[in-house]
């Protein structure tokens, strides 16, 4: 199989290159794609050596059999044919598909399925909020339909890119050292702070990140469930969290949802409130699945059930800033940089 990689010097095609070397993915040739920026820089991948190549329009896609883009929603867009003009599955991390009525949104423990049908060649990946919550949400679909859900996310640093995780760093030190806090990145002074922001607000007074959870979620449980939801930004390096309470169609047991979350495709059960054992951000980074706890009914409605989940969401999904310049954290406190 011929693979290509999109955006490969970003965070997100960085880790693209680790999981499919995790998972063994089965690649006879593997080629990589990036702008003028990081053409010519070279990454090994299981023992030989690979130059990323400039992205352009000419014939280079032709015998690619899939093309994992992760370069931003303008690239993508301005790309999307010549990549699949032969024939490649173009699976797109950016936001440039998601909602298009024949290109389908997937998230492959939820509606996998939908992914065989792909007229114009393109799968969509949601945003990585929506991400790790349907994954949760599908678990308790099979025991009851979900008529609502509210949630509050409580976002990483590095949901807003590199200079975000920099700026969050140097914050902290300049109040360590009494200096004159840097705000840029951020609409406020993240450090021992959190914003309530994220993305630009709707007419309606949501955010744009916060609508995304609303329609995105519609179309991947191909559900009329109803989300209404807070976008906040914390003062965390990577992986996000969330507070999820739901309304399903019948009174959903703790002991149901504790099984149900156990068995579910994609999760990990992590509730033992007794001995302080729920997800946290801390412990969670660079892991696959999405990590459910601290799961009660809700005391106002019998039907309403609450938990509490955390994802890494740059293997779930991938930030959209993380797609073309991020800085990873690696063991030692460093960083690797990577642009698209």
């Amino acid at each position: 199989m011929k693979v290509a990689i999109v955006g490969a010097s970003g965070a997100v095609g960085q880790e693209f290159l680790r999981v499919l070397e995790e998972r063994n993915f089965p690649i006879d040739e593997l080629v990589l794609f990036g702008s003028s920026r990081s053409a010519g820089t070279k990454y090994a991948f299981r023992g030989k050596e690979y130059e990323v190549k400039l992205l352009q329009h000419n014939d280079d896609f032709k015998g690619v059999d899939i093309a994992f883009t992760s370069a931003g929603a303008g690239t993508s867009k301005e790309y999307a044919e010549t990549i699949t003009k032969y024939g490649a599955v173009m699976i797109d991390n950016s936001s440039a598909f998601r909602m298009d009525e024949d290109v389908p949104l997937v998230v492959p423990e939820v509606n996998a399925e939908d992914a065989l049908v792909r007229p114009r060649g393109i799968i969509a990946n949601p945003n990585c909020t929506t991400i790790q919550m349907v994954v949760a949400l599908k678990a308790i679909e099979k025991l009851s339909h979900i008529k609502r859900v509210h949630v509050a996310t409580y976002q990483a640093a590095s949901g807003a890119g590199a200079a975000a995780m920099a700026e969050l760093h140097e914050q902290y030190r300049q109040i360590l050292a009494g200096e004159p806090v840097t705000v840029e990145k951020f609409a406020y002074q993240l450090a021992y702070n959190v914003i309530p922001q994220i993305d630009v607000f709707m007419d309606n007074g949501y955010t744009k990140e916060e609508m995304k959870m609303f329609n995105e979620t519609r179309k991947i449980m191909h559900s009329d469930v109803k989300t209404s939801a807070t976008c906040v930004r914390v003062p965390a390096l990577r992986s996000h969290s969330e507070s999820i309470w739901v309304e399903t169609e019948r009174p959903i047991s703790v002991e149901e949802a504790r099984k149900a979350f156990a068995e579910g495709e994609g999760l990990v059960l992590m509730d033992e409130p007794e001995k302080k054992v729920y997800p946290m951000p801390l412990f969670l980074a660079g892991k696959d699945p999405v990590y459910v706890g601290r799961i009660r009914k809700d005391l106002t409605d019998e039907n309403g059930l609450t938990f509490w989940i955390v994802g890494d969401q740059i293997k779930k999904g991938g930030c959209p800033e993380c797609r073309t310049d991020c800085r990873i954290p690696h063991q030692g406190g460093k960083f690797e940089i990577g642009t698209f």
